[in-house]
């Protein structure tokens, strides 16, 4: 049996239900002042190749020295940054990272995320991959949930779904993007694709921490029907 990403999103969907990712301090922004969008971008970065408890300690850790804006990262002292991320891993790469972004942002767009947002998708994209430490899953990241740019994340979980089921395509970023954004771009309306890409990347994620682990656990996988990966270790 073959799986499409529609068929795939309507299982998963079903399976976990709604999930409201990516999670937000609205409360606290509110509270401060600060751009809720810019909490999304510093997690995109924080999140590369850490769990997403440590990357909620490191947010913690900057609000609670009311740290997490544009304006105060981009000038923040280099060193107080990294002992707020150092939970996340790779804390010296990622404070730097952070930093710069904040720099960016604050100095050509005056740490204005309408303004940054408010243009073409491929436009933006461009120039987030233009700067140090974003790559194609951060970009997106940063594009679908804090820009509300319809663009599919890809990540290492969809990479490895796309594996195990199989889904017969080149396992690259773009390969697996487009072939994702083409057949749900023909199945849903253009005002409900947003949602979908956002609903899918997180239903994909749970997914693969709950059942296709490193090491699967398929007894109760509500994809198993359909994996190849599965019906191999049962033989």
């Amino acid at each position: 049996m073959k799986i499409t990403p529609k068929s795939l999103y309507q299982i998963l969907f079903k399976h976990f239900g709604k999930l409201n990712w990516w999670p937000t301090d609205y409360d606290y922004h509110k509270k401060t002042g600060s751009d809720p969008r810019f909490e999304v971008i510093v997690g995109a970065i924080l999140t590369q190749n850490a769990a997403w408890l440590n990357v909620e300690k490191a947010l913690e850790n900057l609000k609670s020295k009311t740290l997490l804006d544009i304006k105060t990262i981009s000038k923040i002292d280099i060193k107080l940054l990294q002992k707020m991320v150092k939970p996340t891993g790779f804390f010296n790469q990622k404070a730097k990272r952070v930093k710069n972004l904040a720099e960016y942002l604050e100095s050509n767009y005056t740490g204005n995320l309408d303004s940054f947002f408010k243009r073409n998708l491929k436009e933006i994209r461009e120039e987030l991959l233009m700067l140090n430490g974003i790559g194609p899953e951060t970009a997106d990241s940063i594009l679908l949930y804090a820009g509300n740019q319809p663009i599919f994340v890809v990540d290492a979980y969809t990479k490895r779904i796309c594996k195990r089921l199989p889904i017969d395509i080149n396992p690259t970023y773009d390969e697996i993007q487009n072939f994702f954004q083409d057949d749900l771009s023909k199945k849903y309306k253009k005002n409900e694709i947003l949602k979908i890409y956002n609903e899918l990347h997180a239903l994909i994620v749970i997914h693969a921490k709950t059942y296709c682990k490193s090491k699967p656990n398929c007894i109760k996988c509500p994809l198993k029907v359909y994996c190849k990966h599965a019906k191999e270790l049962t033989q």
